[in-house]
């Protein structure tokens, strides 16, 4: 909560928001480099250039209708002319308005004309197909449920005419008014492109070994509209905790972690797919050594549920192709809130976050969801308390996500689970990718013993080489350090500090030992106080 008090203290001296290649951007990821730099990381920035589409004009008049709310132009779809696209409105001649075929407008004088369509039975792509191929310079496809719709027509064609997303409600009305002699529609869509630059916060531990790395990433950026305190201050507030308190009580690791702060998520998941189309054109080996990703995207929702990523479809089919280990990776969370007593759901393993570009290329995937703009339902309220028929982010993109918008018991729970995850997939990652994690290097004939060599106090420390492999050995004391390389099996470590006076207090000396592997540990032992 600490680190979204900063989050939200940013955004209120940077115009209220956190958006890509806004002070307030720049601002989040420097608090973040900060606390990282603190717990002994270093951060890296990884900048990249992107072109976005920037809407210039919009408007859509049809059956007398002005709409002004959302209408959201269809993806891969032309701008119109600058002065839009005007004729009366058309609609195909099946029972359901769906235009899905040519059979549904045979006979419709469609030449010239803007198609009304109802969402449903068929693709986007489809209804705009037929009805282009039929004489429409536009079409208009409104929704067949509540709710707004953002069509996609999957991929450029010279075959699409200007197309656009309305409302049911929005339709009904288009129709009503053209039963009431309102026929003609107009339909505007101007846009421009504009090259952004951004950049994503990535830091990793200093021990595990690299060929075998646990990734944890969450977005750092926020919408224009408010400050984005769940969305998704919540996701980057507790990996930078997770990554704080795996430096201080982590130990030495067994696979290292990487932590990822994406930017530009909000604008289409930019930063983590530059991050990996970066490694697949670069350094597939390295992509290739990620054992799994987490992803952590909203975690502190206000009328919450706790998601976590469905990869073994047991509930939701997913549209995408779920790599292995992404089961495996759930089970880490699943079995955890199980082992508690914690209740959760799953949540679609839609690939709608910045696990997308991972997944796509074969790594495997899971993480937390608190909710967006689902409609929590009556079960839901039954296990985690809330309330039915509204979102569980009421506030979800708007000015009201703030600091308030972040359910505590949501963050706690969450937090809790990311911080299990991270360390035990640091530990061991074999259920996933089946990599054992080396056997931590024994020493033997422990001892760190305070004796006086005449009247001045000396500490002496004793290690034996456990293993059958040579190990590096390192004493740390309060009078010194001593690194001993590549000790052979059975052979002994030993070194004496003097303390320089007659005198030490009682204290501990911690005992490394790692091998070319990079497999360690670390052992601690204490040595009483003496006066000569």
């Amino acid at each position: 909560m600490e680190h979204l008090e900063q989050f939200q203290a940013i955004a209120d001296a940077n115009g209220g928001n956190r958006a890509l290649e806004t002070p307030g951007y720049e601002a989040s990821a420097a608090y973040v480099e900060q606390v990282l730099t603190d717990a002994g990381y270093t951060p890296e920035r990884q900048y990249f250039t992107f072109e976005d589409l920037v809407t210039d004009e919009l408007s859509l008049t049809a059956g007398g209708v002005a709409v002004t709310q959302s209408v959201f132009p269809a993806e891969f779809a032309p701008d119109t002319p600058p002065e839009g696209v005007t004729g009366p409105v058309v609609q195909p001649a099946d029972a359901l308005k769906q235009g899905c075929t040519a059979d549904a407008w045979a006979g419709v004088a469609a030449t010239g004309g803007v198609a009304l369509v109802s969402r449903g039975a068929c693709n986007f792509s489809l209804k705009v197909e037929h009805a282009a191929a039929a004489g429409a310079a536009a079409v208009i496809i409104y929704n067949n449920t509540a709710g707004p719709i953002s069509p996609t027509l999957g991929a450029p064609s010279d075959a699409w005419v200007p197309t656009v997303g309305i409302t049911q409600a929005d339709g009904q009305a288009i129709i009503a008014g053209v039963a009431g002699g309102q026929t003609s529609a107009t339909y505007v869509l101007q846009t421009s492109t504009v090259s952004h630059t951004t950049f994503n916060v990535i830091a990793e531990t200093r021990t595990g070994r690299a060929d075998n790395v646990v990734m944890i990433g969450a977005h750092l950026d926020g919408v224009p509209e408010g400050p984005g305190i769940n969305d998704n201050g919540s996701g980057s507030a507790a990996i930078l905790e997770t990554a704080v308190q795996l430096a201080e009580h982590g130990g030495p690791l067994d696979n290292q972690v990487r932590f990822a702060w994406w930017g530009a998520e909000e604008v289409g998941l930019l930063g983590s797919t530059h991050y990996v189309d970066d490694l697949v054109a670069n350094d597939p080996a390295a992509l290739d050594q990620i054992a799994t990703y987490l992803n952590f995207d909203m975690v502190g929702s206000p009328n919450y549920v706790i998601g976590v990523y469905d990869a073994d479809e047991s509930t939701y089919p997913a549209p995408v192709e779920v790599p292995p280990g992404s089961p495996e990776t759930e089970d880490v969370f699943t079995d955890y809130f199980d082992g508690i007593g914690q209740a959760w759901v799953d949540s679609e393993f839609s690939g709608r976050s910045d696990y997308q570009a991972f997944i796509a290329n074969g790594v495997p995937a899971s993480g937390l969801f608190t909710g967006a703009d689902d409609v929590k339902t009556e079960a839901e309220v039954a296990l985690f308390g809330g309330t039915a028929g509204i979102w569980q982010d009421p506030n979800y993109h708007s000015a009201n996500d703030d600091i308030d918008n972040v359910d505590p018991v949501a963050l706690d729970i969450t937090s809790k689970a990311i911080a299990h995850a991270t360390a035990s997939l640091a530990a061991d990652t074999s259920a996933i990718n089946g990599v054992v994690s080396p056997v931590d290097p024994e020493l033997t004939g422990l001892t760190a013993t305070a004796r006086c060599t005449g009247k001045v106090a000396s500490l002496s420390v004793v290690a034996t080489n456990g293993e059958d492999r040579p190990l590096d050995v390192r004493f740390t004391t309060p009078f010194g350090e001593k690194t001993f390389n590549h000790v052979n099996p059975d052979k002994i470590a030993h070194q004496s500090f003097s303390a320089r006076s007659g005198s030490l207090a009682a204290g501990s000396v911690t005992v490394r030992a790692w091998d070319d592997a990079g497999s360690q540990e670390t052992y601690t032992l204490d040595y009483a106080a003496l006066t000569c």
